[in-house]
């Protein structure tokens, strides 16, 4: 694939463009790592609220395994030619201290509730710290577009 056509958009442009993929995609890539373990990374279902992006998993799972020793994440929408990167502190929370309008928020993007299923799950939310997001070579510089978790441009 050639990306000697890509047109270098301004930082707004790759902010609003980034806004409208994380209220829309469904999947993301979720990167954490344990002192011990090391890292680990694993595709999930997400929601974006507006201020925070939500996944849910497994309470037993080695993502919430490696949230609860080391908070920092990054996360990746599954384009590798229209990149989002978003890094930030992870909270966890029992499927039973969920605030109710991120669980029902969650269940009703994926018409699926974790709270009703008979093992316990982890809801996260990141609110993001830092965000790159970037098409091809011409806008690698400049492609930080969420500093010290505001927007830029």
């Amino acid at each position: 694939m050639g990306t000697t056509n890509t047109v270098r958009r301004p930082t707004a442009q790759r902010v609003r463009d980034t806004l409208e993929r994380l209220g829309t995609e469904r999947d993301l890539w979720v990167s954490t790592a344990h002192p011990e373990h090391g890292p680990h990374q694993v595709p999930l279902w997400f929601l974006w609220d507006g201020q925070a992006v939500w996944f849910c998993t497994g309470a037993t799972s080695a993502t919430v395994r490696n949230l609860r020793a080391e908070s920092r994440v990054r996360l990746a929408l599954p384009d590798s030619y229209d990149v989002v990167l978003v890094e930030g502190e992870a909270q966890c929370f029992t499927d039973r201290e969920a605030p109710e309008a991120g669980a029902r928020a969650f269940a009703a993007k994926f018409g699926w509730d974790p709270r009703a299923e008979g093992s316990p799950f982890v809801y996260v939310r990141v609110v993001p710290r830092t965000v790159r997001a970037w098409r091809g070579e011409p806008e690698l510089r400049g492609r930080v577009v969420m500093r010290d978790g505001a927007w830029l441009g």
